[in-house]
């Protein structure tokens, strides 16, 4: 019976005219594809034509060939504006944030209870203490910065053990220390730090500063900017998806390299847990102390399904800084870096995890996927009920929750840890939705 079914489908295409093949097979020409009333703008369009003309074969093909030439460059267009106006809005700061940003650096100027030590003198020496639970948070956003803080907080049973390190640079150090200080997380011990604050970032060069502003003029100039990439019409709209989420301004963000240099920046810590700015806290965290690493430098989620490999993810990382110290992780990482520079970005365009993926590779602990959820960013088929099991949940991808391209339905999420009666919430109209 199959060899029978075979036949006739092989008798079905030698019935296909030759020339139809020769003409869907020429690479297609301008000329031939037109946008007037003359191609079918639908299938239905294209049959009701071609019974009406009765065409002879080639005819048949080359209106064939055109209608579908001329939807797919329309599609195409479409994808790739789609993919622009994505590209801007994830990249651009919105208004809401820029005003919350003036209006808490107008407050750090004029009143004296926004420039509070962070913390109070009586517990600076939690900072170097062991005992406590230490969490670093490095982040230029102080709106993102307050939801993790909260929400660790919050859903802390040992909030009086929990030390938090924000590390920010020195245009937001002010608004975020006026946020902190104005908004005490007691019994909490919040540090507001910017990275010129640091003794080891003030002394001579720091590799991760070379590398970024070679990082930065390479990215200036690459692909043309936006526009050039835009323009090109022969590429594939998920190239320029990708070509331009390579010009995305967080892939040169400092806040997203400085994390390499973690065991300088605190000398005296064994272990840390490291939190990007774009996640939230749904679980106590202390548990995470109680892991034993087996010697291991970095306790993370997998994210690949390849026994012999471990491709793993930033957001929620502990770090084992005692183990890192006696590695040369750093040195790798910074090896890398330098080499993708050399090649003009050919060897990664995206971030930070690639480099990190081979400078940390042989020195991860797998941690169970609970203390992680990936992709509230990205994946619009996320559920409610999915999201809320995770003790961690990472906004990862350009859909950021304080953006207006956030996904709605999980978007509550994160606002749940934001005060939306609070002055300066309501004097710079931001929302819940």
């Amino acid at each position: 019976m199959y060899e029978n079914e075979k036949i006739q489908h092989y008798l079905v295409l030698d019935q296909v005219p030759e020339v139809i093949y020769q003409v869907l097979e020429e690479p297609a020409n301008q000329s031939e594809v037109q946008s007037g009333p003359e191609v079918p703008q639908t299938l239905e369009d294209f049959i009701a034509q071609m019974k009406d003309e009765r065409p002879d074969a080639k005819t048949f093909a080359i209106k064939l060939k055109s209608m579908v030439t001329f939807l797919e460059q329309r599609t195409r267009t479409a994808k790739v504006q789609e993919y622009l106006y994505r590209h801007v809005a994830s990249s651009s700061i919105p208004k809401q944030l820029h005003c919350l940003t003036l209006k808490l650096a107008n407050e750090h100027s004029t009143n004296a209870q926004a420039r509070l030590q962070l913390p109070s003198a009586e517990f600076v020496p939690a900072l170097v203490d062991n005992s406590y639970f230490h969490y670093v948070l490095a982040s230029d956003n102080v709106l993102a910065a307050s939801v993790v803080a909260s929400s660790l907080v919050h859903n802390s049973l040992h909030p009086e053990k929990v030390v938090l390190h924000i590390i920010t640079d020195k245009k937001t150090y002010s608004p975020m220390q006026a946020w902190f200080s104005l908004h005490p997380l007691t019994p909490a011990i919040i540090e507001v730090k910017s990275l010129h604050h640091f003794d080891w970032f003030a002394k001579g060069k720091v590799p991760v500063l070379e590398a970024m502003e070679k990082d930065q003029k390479v990215r200036s100039q690459f692909r043309g900017g936006s526009s050039a990439i835009v323009a090109n019409y022969t590429e594939k709209p998920y190239i320029i998806a990708a070509k331009l989420q390579a010009l995305s301004p967080k892939y040169n963000s400092l806040m997203n390299h400085i994390r390499i240099h973690l065991p300088e920046l605190f000398p005296s810590l064994n272990k840390i847990v490291f939190l990007d700015d774009d996640i939230v806290v749904q679980t106590d965290l202390s548990p995470l102390w109680d892991i034993d690493m087996n010697g291991k430098v970095n306790g993370a989620v997998e994210t690949n399904f390849n026994p012999d490999e471990c491709a793993w993810a930033y957001g929620m990382n502990i770090f084992d800084l005692e183990a890192w110290r006696r590695t040369n992780i750093t040195r790798t990482y910074h090896y890398w870096i330098e080499e993708n520079l050399k090649s003009d970005l050919s060897l990664w365009q995206l971030g930070t995890l690639p480099p990190g993926l081979i400078a940390f590779h042989g020195h991860v602990h797998v941690i169970d996927p609970f203390w992680h959820m990936l992709g509230l960013g990205y994946q619009d088929n996320t559920t409610i009920a999915d999201a809320e099991s995770a003790g961690v949940i990472h906004f990862n991808g350009r859909a950021k929750p304080w953006l207006d391209i956030a996904f709605p339905q999980l978007r509550p999420l994160w606002t749940k840890y934001v005060d939306l009666s609070d002055r300066f919430m309501k004097s710079c109209h931001i929302r819940a939705s």
